[in-house]
């Protein structure tokens, strides 16, 4: 599950988050800990400009130093950057983070990976906006090399160079896998060509199965062999009956409803689903979690 707290975009953020905080946090990645949860996620954006803020907000968490933060509070939980826009950032300096990351958490990493959208960003920064494509896919590349088992990793590009420079701890996975995130035709290729996984941006139902079988399809022409993790971003949920008004697109109701739900994901080719409660509280929230770890999970 995406985090709550650490990104507060109108679009989805629940009211009683805005006066949320590390405390919070800790007692949501520790339920999703115990209550079976695959990931926990966090984004990634480094400042929002004004036209965007009353949508977006201005709070988004930096991902390395919240997942980093909540590592340390859990014990089994992955650690998902859902996701990291790595073109912001020079390679060397996105590995040095998550190496370090995954080396501390012993192995619990997922690098989630994509182009951004937000112009200023890349501008103040002094990134081309309109290349971020061509940028992300040699940052994924780079990443590779820099994530890998070599102490003094070599890549040689159009934009990054590097050979020669050491960087130390090591990540503690043999490979760290990368989740590429979009919905575009271009994250689409993307994930099917450089990822070991992709992460849909608010594909429905209805639009799943036809881009499965396209990014199973472009992975099969570049002839790559190794398993892509497929996965889907569900409707909202909530465990039960509510008392409340959680929306109309709100999957409610029992657990054996609720899972006969999402069984319809597997069934499009999905591996692994990313959930969401409506709450009112965090309370609620970790109860809602728990009731899903402890009676929907069990009949996935």
């Amino acid at each position: 599950m995406q985090l709550p707290v650490q990104s507060q975009s109108t679009m989805y953020a629940e009211a009683w988050e805005a006066d949320a905080g590390p405390g919070d946090l800790v007692e949501i990645a520790r339920t999703a800990d115990r209550s079976g949860f695959d990931y926990v996620a966090s984004c990634d954006h480094v400042a929002i400009p004004r036209r965007l803020a009353a949508a977006m907000s201005t709070v988004w968490y930096d991902p390395v130093a919240t997942l980093g933060f909540l590592a340390g509070v859990t014990e089994r939980v992955r650690l998902l950057s859902h996701v990291a826009v790595v073109g912001l950032r020079h390679p060397l300096l996105t590995a040095k983070q998550y190496a370090t990351l995954d080396h501390l958490s012993g192995g619990r990493l997922i690098l989630g990976v994509g182009a951004g959208h937000v112009q200023e960003e890349f501008e103040v920064l002094g990134v081309d906006f309109e290349r971020r494509g061509a940028v992300l896919d040699e940052c994924v590349d780079a990443l590779r090399a820099a994530l890998g088992p070599d102490e003094f990793p070599t890549h040689h590009g159009k934009l990054y160079d590097f050979e020669g420079l050491g960087q130390q701890p090591r990540p503690a996975q043999e490979r760290v896998p990368v989740w590429v995130g979009g919905s575009s035709p271009a994250a689409v290729r993307r994930a099917a060509v450089r990822g070991d996984g992709w992460l849909p941006q608010g594909d429905p139902r209805d639009r799943l199965p036809e881009q499965i079988a396209r990014v199973r399809r472009l992975r099969e022409e570049a002839g790559v062999s190794e398993p892509l993790t497929v996965g889907a971003i569900t409707e909202p949920l909530y465990v039960g009956e509510p008392g409340w008004s959680v929306g109309r697109r709100t999957l409610t109701g029992a657990p054996e409803a609720l899972a006969e739900s999402l069984r319809a994901y597997r069934a499009m080719g999905v591996h692994q689903i990313q959930v969401r409660f409506r709450s009112r509280s965090r309370s609620e929230l970790t109860d809602q979690m728990a009731a899903f770890g402890a009676q929907v999970a069990p009949l996935l």
